[in-house]
């Protein structure tokens, strides 16, 4: 069974149609102790990260997420629930981060059009489950101004947007994505049946 974490932040029905639509069990729950019964957990989020994270605290999520990896039940973070997931943030200011992953998040070149809105191709940097059976340089949907910079070997691809930039990261049980797999066609629909296969 997946719980799909309910803060008040994301396109939660269109990532449980997905994996219904796929034939797992998905739920939406705002109650840390229900996404602990679920066996494995989806951080989606739409919006900005200082609310986000305010809202998670504020819930008692981030101890329920805090305790998901504990247990090494596979944890997925979703676009602004990937950049929750690393150490600080500088949207609009400068924010702590849940600190599961190393890194930061910070806004994209501003050579390019802000936000990166649309299909991108992405560039595998290390084996994951998520990614496996996918062809070569698949195509997936993005929506963010804000993304990943990291030195620790944690990123599992990236894309080119005025550089090459993180947008996939794992390690252990917590993997997190930058684009949208729920938005991202038959790709995204493998990426997210690789999750529920874990």
């Amino acid at each position: 069974m997946i719980g799909i974490i309910d803060y008040g932040m994301g396109n939660l029905r269109s990532v449980q149609k997905a994996f219904e639509y796929l034939g797992y069990e998905a739920f939406i729950s705002d109650d840390p102790a229900r996404i602990l019964q679920a066996d494995k957990v989806i951080l989606p989020g739409v919006g900005a990260f200082c609310d986000a994270i305010e809202t998670l605290r504020a819930r008692k999520m981030d101890e329920a997420i805090f305790q998901v990896v504990k247990e090494n039940k596979p944890l997925l973070g979703i676009c602004l629930g990937m950049q929750l997931m690393f150490e600080k943030s500088y949207e609009n200011g400068s924010y702590t981060g849940l600190g599961l992953l190393p890194g930061e998040i910070v806004r994209l070149p501003e050579t390019e059009k802000i936000p990166q809105i649309g299909w991108n191709s992405l560039n595998i940097k290390q084996r994951s489950p998520l990614f496996d059976g996918l062809g070569e340089e698949p195509y997936v949907y993005f929506v963010h101004s804000y993304y990943l910079e990291t030195t620790a070997p944690v990123v599992s691809a990236t894309c080119f947007y005025g550089k090459e930039i993180a947008v996939a990261a794992q390690q252990n049980n917590i993997f997190a994505l930058q684009f949208h797999p729920e938005k991202s066609g038959d790709v995204g629909l493998h990426i997210l049946n690789q999750f529920g296969r874990i």
